[in-house]
This record gives structure tokens, sequence and C-alpha cells, in this order.
């Protein structure tokens, strides 16, 4: 029994160490992680399965127009074969009666194999269009996808940056004021302060704590939130390379308010001219529906009879027929119902014609919105530098001045509330200098995502 339990433990132990090398590690540079998502998340993988099935749909309709070859096989027995009555005096019976008779055998069966070919449809000229419409609309609803999962993973990215710089802003700040507070007591001990002086330190080192422990906490779901944003497991272990500060210092440094904006480069001005598009092809579908249709087919068929099942047999006959036609079906009256139609695709065109008149304004007015919140992050970033330094400057001094007994607990408190307050909005800044970066970027779209993507294949 010592053998197998050995051998069991040694099987259990290799299976469980193969489970673990599996899970894998990841480390990203920011535009690593953006590479990485734009092939790999979850929205990029369904939004070009969304292309490949608007490529089919365009395929369906092209063949509808094509050679269509049918076959048909159809064996018939007439369990009870149909009785007929012939005058008597055919079979020679007498005049006025009437003889019960079968026509043809009991078994019959055929194989047919029809072709037919649409020779003319205008409603299938235009759904050929509509097709080419439809994919390149899918192409640009796959670039605002991907343009959105680029936002999505910078922002995640930067939130995961701000969780750490404030975990270690806090850990700081801990320390210092633990060791403020151990020094206050023991002055407190040997009668140097008041009780309140300890209580006000105590107070501000209990919200420290708290917030730190939220700052952990919120750490691990901003993380959770970044692998959503790629693609992989959420409790996949991954390292940042990049740090807030250089990213957001990177952003300022690019002077994106002096490119030159190109209407048609936004995503959304290219799709609400894809649904334009649409819809005038949809009052040429109506009015098309006007036209003749003309289609011609060929057949070739074989067909056998016997009273018994014998079709496979070589020795039975078959017999050959063939058939070509060619049919055209012309509308004449249709008590005003495609009029009808044919205006309410007009009226749905002169809406769509007025949506993108209003988008082409909103995009003008997203442009200057997007500009002026990233100058002004870039003007509160600059701002909450020098704050931070101020408030770390008051801080020090209040500080010293509290060692020394010229100033009480509660001005050191209120500076080193500032403090924090100073810190917090400093890592906030840099977070929202990335973020309105990214916006202005999507809105002028910057990356042009397709155009590269497509350069570097």
């Amino acid at each position: 029994m010592k053998p197998i339990k050995t051998v069991c433990i040694i099987g259990i132990t290799l299976i469980s160490t193969l489970g673990f090398s599996q899970q894998r590690d990841y480390s990203f540079t920011l535009d690593q992680a953006v590479d990485f998502a734009l092939d790999s998340s979850y929205v990029a993988i369904n939004s070009r399965r969304e292309i490949a099935k608007s490529i089919k749909q365009k395929w369906e309709t092209t063949s509808a127009g094509l050679p269509q070859i049918n076959g048909l096989v159809d064996y018939q027995n007439m369990i009870k074969q149909p009785v007929t009555l012939i005058p008597g005096e055919i079979a020679g019976g007498e005049p006025g009666t009437f003889v019960p008779v079968t026509f043809g055998t009991k078994q019959q069966m055929s194989l047919t194999a029809t072709l037919t070919q649409l020779i003319f449809d205008g409603s299938y000229l235009v759904g050929l269009k509509a097709s080419k419409v439809f994919v390149a609309y899918n192409e640009n609803a796959n670039e605002k996808n991907l343009l959105q999962v680029r936002e999505g993973v910078i922002s995640a990215y930067g939130g995961v940056l701000v969780a750490q710089e404030g975990i270690r802003i806090l850990q700081s700040n801990l320390e210092t004021i633990t060791s403020n507070l151990n020094e206050t007591k023991a002055m407190y001990e040997n009668g140097f302060v008041e009780a309140e002086d300890v209580e006000q330190l105590q107070i501000t080192t209990a919200q420290i704590t708290n917030d730190l422990r939220n700052a952990k906490r919120l750490e691990g779901i901003s993380k959770q939130m970044f692998n959503l944003s790629l693609g992989i497991p959420v409790d996949s272990k991954v390292i940042l390379e990049d740090d807030l500060k250089s990213l957001a210092e990177q952003s300022i440094g690019m002077l994106l308010q002096e490119k030159q904006f190109n209407l048609e480069n936004n995503v959304d001005y290219r799709i609400a001219k894809n649904l334009t598009t649409q819809r005038e092809l949809e009052v040429q579908l109506e009015k098309s529906k006007a036209l003749p249709r003309i289609s011609g087919f060929v057949n070739y068929g074989t067909s056998a009879f016997d009273n018994d099942f014998v079709f496979f047999d070589s020795e039975t006959s078959w017999y050959q027929s063939s058939i070509f036609g060619v049919s055209m079906e012309v509308p004449i009256f249709s008590s005003l119902q495609r009029s009808a139609k044919t205006q309410q695709a007009k009226i749905a065109l002169d809406q769509a014609k007025t949506d993108f008149t209003h988008t082409t304004q909103q995009i003008r007015l997203e442009l200057d919105r997007a500009q002026s919140n990233f100058k002004y992050a870039i003007e509160s970033y600059h701002t909450s530098e020098e704050n931070l330094k101020l408030a770390e400057g008051i801080e020090k001094k209040n500080r010293i001045k509290y060692t020394e007994g010229i100033s009480s607990s509660f001005e050191l408190r209120q500076a080193q509330i500032q403090l924090y307050t100073a810190q917090q909005e400093y890592i906030n800044s840099m977070k929202n200098v990335i973020d309105t970066k990214v916006a202005l970027e999507t809105v002028i779209n910057a990356p042009d995502l397709l155009n590269n993507s497509t350069d570097q294949n």
C-alpha cells in the first residue's frame, strides 16, 4: 500500500505544480497594455467578429444573383391507386354503363436538377451597394470600439497607478504621523504637552490608517478593472512598468492642441455618413421595386415507373426530360403602396441628413470641449504641483513650531490635513492630464488605429 500511496502523492504534487505553472504573470508599459488590449480584449474580439459577419452577409447578398442549382429526388407509392370510370362501350360493354379502370403504375421515382439565374433585378443591384456600405459601417464601428478600448485601458492603467501612488504617500504620512504621535506621548508623560495634543494626533493617525486600508482595497479593485479591460483573468498578476508622473509629463509634452483637426478622421462623422448613405440606398431600393424582375431557369430530370420497387435495378427504364424557361415579373399597380414606402424612405433620408448635420456640429463642440479640458488639466497639474510644495513647507514649519512649543496641535493637524489634500489633488491632477489627453486623441483620432495596424501588417 505504501508504494501506491507514494505514487498518488507524487501525482497530486505534479498536477498542482503544472496547474500553478499555467498561471501567467504579465508586465506592461502603457503602450504595451494598449496594444495587448486592442488584440485580446473582449470588446476587440467581438468587434472583429462583427466585421467578419458583415463580410459574410455581403457574400450572401452577392450570391443571390449568381447561378443557383438545386436537386430534387421524388418517390411516390400509390397505396390505393385512383379509379377512373370510362364509358362501357369503349371496353365492349353496354352503352350507358361505366367500367372502373386505373391508369399508370403504383410506384414512380424522379430525379431532377434545376439551374436558376437572376438576369435583372433592381433590388439586387441596390442590395450589392448596401452590403458594401454595411461592411464600411462595421469597419468604422470597429475603429470606434478600439478607440474606446484604448481609452478604457489608459484610464484603468492610470487608475492603478493612482491607487499605488496613494498607498505610497499614505504609508509615508502614516510613518511620519506615528513618529510624531510617539514623540508627543513621551512629552505628555513628562508633562510637557496636554492630553489634547495627543488626541489630535490620534485622530489624524486613525484617519490615515483607515484611508490606507481603503486605498489597498481600491488598488485590488483597480487592478481587476485593468485586467478586465485587457481581456485577461481578473485575478492575474500584472506589473505596471510606467509611473504616473512620467506619463503625465509625456502627455503634456505632446502638444496635441497644435495637431490639425480633420473632420473626416473622426469616427462618429464617418459612421453618421454611413447611415446617411444607407438611407439613400433605401430610397433607391423602394424605387427599384417598380422595375421588372427577369430570371431564367433550365432543368434536367429523369423518371422511372413500375408497380414494384425496381428503381435500383439495371434493367429499369428511365425516361429523360428537360425544360428551359425565362420569366419576367412586371409590377403594374400596387394601390400606391410602393409610393408610400418610397415617401417613407425619403423622409428617413431627410432625418438622416439632419442627424448628420447635428453630429458634425456635436463633433466640433466635443473638440473644443476636449481641448479646453486638456488645457485646464495641464494648468491644474502645474497649480497642484506648486500647491503641494507650499503645503509641504507649511506642514514642515508647523511641525517644527509644534515641537518647539510655539504652535498648537490643532494648528499642526490643520497643516497636515492641508498637506494630505494637496497630495491627493496632485495625484488626481496627473491622472486628469492623462485622461483628458486621451479624450482629445479620441476626438481627433490621433492614434488612427486601423491605418496604423494596416501599416504594421
